[in-house]
Formats: structure tokens, C-alpha cells, sequence
């Protein structure tokens, strides 16, 4: 089960993403999680994932 506040759940994939899992999409399927509400949840918080960085990671004011 997914955290529900949005600050802790940023916190709880970025770590399960850099110790666990090969990319977000390995880490919605093992946590049966729904990948695109992830995402959303995120970024309204300003994060997107950036799969060179294999985190979530924030958006510069300039691309929001």
C-alpha cells in the first residue's frame, strides 16, 4: 500500500526506485500501483520522473 500524502509518497518511490526496483513501471507492477495516478499525484507536487535519473525529480519553475 501507497502512502497517501503526497510528500511522504515522493519520498517512500524514490527510495524503493534507487534500492529495488529497474524503473517505475517494474515498481507499479509490484506494488499494484496505477503508474499514470503516480505520476499525477507528483506532479502536483512539480515532480515528474526522469528515467536517466531513475527518480522522481523536480520541474524547474521555467518547464511548469
Amino acid at each position: 500500500m501507497l502512502p497517501k500524502d503526497p510528500y511522504i509518497l515522493l519520498s517512500f518511490v524514490n527510495a524503493r526506485l534507487r534500492d529495488q526496483y529497474a524503473d517505475l513501471e517494474d515498481l507499479c507492477a509490484s506494488l499494484d500501483a496505477d503508474e499514470q495516478s503516480l505520476r499525477e499525484t507528483l506532479a502536483g507536487l512539480d515532480y515528474r520522473y526522469d528515467p536517466a535519473y531513475h527518480q522522481f525529480v523536480s520541474i524547474p519553475s521555467k518547464e511548469v
